[in-house]
C-alpha cells in the first residue's frame, strides 16, 4: 500500500516576550545575530523544513516595525498579538490555528530566541507524536545540582532522570490546545507544563547544547561562536571600479551623496565604492561580476542606486547559508576628499550588508597626481570582501 501523506505540522513561534533580561534596546529576538535578525534564522529554520507546512508568528503589536524588517521577503499569514504571558501568548496564537478553515493535526511551539535549533531535532518532534500526544527538545542535565540556602549550599539535589526543557515542544494540536485553554491563568513556564496538567504524556527527544535561548549578551556571543563553527569554507573576493568625471554638482561614494563640483558619468549612480564590493562579494561566491547580473545595456539599471546591487550580492551569500565576514574598500581620487565622510560611508554599507559597522572599513588614498586619478579625470576603488560559507 502507498505510503500515507504525512500530517500537516504548523510551527508556531513565541515572539512576544520584551526580553529585559538582555538589556537590549529592542526585543532579544530582533537583535542581530551574524547579520541577520535572531527571529528570521528561527524562521529560516522551520520555513526550510520539509515537514513544517505553515508558520505562524505571534509577536507584541508595539514592535511591528522590528517584525516587518526581521521577516522582510518572507510569505508569511498575519502576525497574532501576543497576551500578558508566554502562556497567553501560546493560547493566542493556537486560537488563532483553531480559527483556520483547516486546522493542522499537529503543531510545534518554539521560542523565537533559540535561533540554532537543527532540522534532526525539528524532525525527532515531529516522528514522536506518532506515538505520544505531545515531545519536547530537551538536554540531561550533566552538572551535580545543589539547593541553596542563605548563599550556602543547603543540599544536593540527585540529577538522575532530570532534564532541562528547550523548544521546539510539539503536541497534537487538538491536545495541547484544549490543555491550554483548560490551563489559563495558571502561569506555567512552558507547554510541556501545560500537557502536564491536562495529564497528556509527553516524549523527552535527546537535543544539543548548541540549541541555545538567547537570553543574555552571553548567550548571544554563545549562537554566533556555534554559527561561526558551521561556517568552515572561507572565502576572499576583489573588486575594482573606475568612473570618469562629468558635469554635476556631487558624487554618490559609499552610498553617500558627496558634494564635488563634477559628477561622475555612468549608467547607474556610478558609485564607484559600491560597485567594487559589490564584485568583491561576488567574487568569493563565484558567481560572476557586476555586469552579468545587471548589465549596462538594460534600461532598467539607468541611474539606479547601486545599493540594489550590493544588496543582491549580499542575498546571494545569505542563500549559500553564509555570512559576510568582513568589508573593506579604498577609494583613489586627488579629490574630493573622502576622510570627512569614511565613517558615514562605512555605516551605511554596514546598514546595505547587514552586519556590524566593525566590520567595514572605508579608506582612501591618492596616486601622488600620477595617472588618470592624479590628473583629476575620475575616480577608482578597489574592495576585498571575505565571506564564510557552510564546509
Amino acid at each position: 500500500m502507498p505510503a500515507s501523506a504525512p500530517l500537516p505540522c504548523i510551527a508556531l513561534i513565541v515572539a512576544g516576550g520584551s526580553g529585559q533580561r538582555f538589556g537590549a534596546e529592542r526585543p532579544k529576538q530582533y537583535l542581530d545575530l551574524l547579520g541577520k535578525p535572531i527571529l528570521r534564522r528561527t524562521l529560516d529554520a522551520f520555513l526550510s523544513h520539509p515537514r513544517i507546512t505553515g508558520v505562524q508568528v505571534v509577536i507584541d503589536p508595539a514592535w511591528r516595525a522590528q517584525y516587518d524588517r526581521a521577516v522582510a521577503g518572507l510569505t508569511l499569514p498575519e502576525p497574532v498579538t501576543g497576551g500578558a504571558t508566554r502562556q497567553d501568548s501560546v493560547r493566542n496564537g493556537l486560537e488563532a490555528l483553531a480559527a483556520l478553515a483547516a486546522p493542522p493535526a499537529r503543531v510545534l511551539i518554539h521560542d523565537a530566541a533559540r535561533p540554532l535549533t537543527d532540522a534532526a531535532t525539528i524532525g525527532a518532534v515531529i516522528d514522536a507524536l506518532d506515538e505520544t500526544p505531545g515531545a519536547v527538545a530537551a538536554v540531561p542535565v550533566a552538572d551535580t545540582l545543589k539547593r541553596g540556602a542563605h548563599g550556602l549550599v543547603g543540599a544536593t539535589v540527585d540529577r538522575d532522570g532530570l532534564w532541562r526543557a528547550q523548544t521546539p515542544q510539539g503536541f497534537r494540536f487538538a491536545d495541547i490546545l484544549g490543555a491550554h485553554r483548560a490551563a489559563a491563568g495558571l502561569a506555567l513556564t512552558d507547554d510541556a507544563a501545560v500537557a502536564e496538567q491536562a495529564g497528556l504524556p509527553v516524549r523527552l527527544i535527546p537535543a544539543t547544547e548548541d540549541n541555545v535561548k538567547v537570553t543574555t549578551p552571553d548567550d548571544l556571543t554563545r549562537a554566533a561562536r556555534v554559527l561561526m563553527a558551521g561556517l568552515g569554507d572561507i572565502r576572499t573576493g576583489t573588486g575594482f571600479d573606475v568612473h570618469r568625471f562629468t558635469e554635476g554638482d556631487f558624487v554618490t561614494l559609499c552610498g553617500l551623496r558627496v558634494p564635488h563640483d563634477q559628477g561622475l558619468d555612468g549608467h547607474s549612480d556610478a558609485d564607484v565604492g559600491l560597485h567594487a564590493l559589490t564584485d568583491a562579494l561576488l567574487g568569493a561566491l563565484a558567481a560572476g561580476d557586476i555586469g552579468s547580473h545587471f548589465p549596462p545595456s538594460d534600461p532598467r539599471w539607468r541611474g539606479a542606486d547601486s545599493a540594489r546591487f550590493l544588496r543582491h550580492a549580499a542575498d546571494l551569500v545569505a542563500k549559500r547559508g553564509g555570512i559576510i565576514a568582513h568589508a573593506d574598500v579604498t577609494i583613489i581620487c586627488e579629490r574630493p576628499k573622502v576622510g570627512p565622510h569614511r565613517a558615514a560611508m562605512a555605516a551605511r554599507i554596514a546598514d546595505i550588508l547587514g552586519i556590524a559597522e566593525d566590520r567595514v572599513s572605508v579608506k582612501a588614498t591618492t596616486t601622488e597626481r600620477l595617472g588618470f586619478t592624479g590628473r583629476g579625470e575620475g575616480i577608482a576603488a578597489q574592495a576585498v570582501a571575505t565571506i564564510r560559507l557552510p564546509g
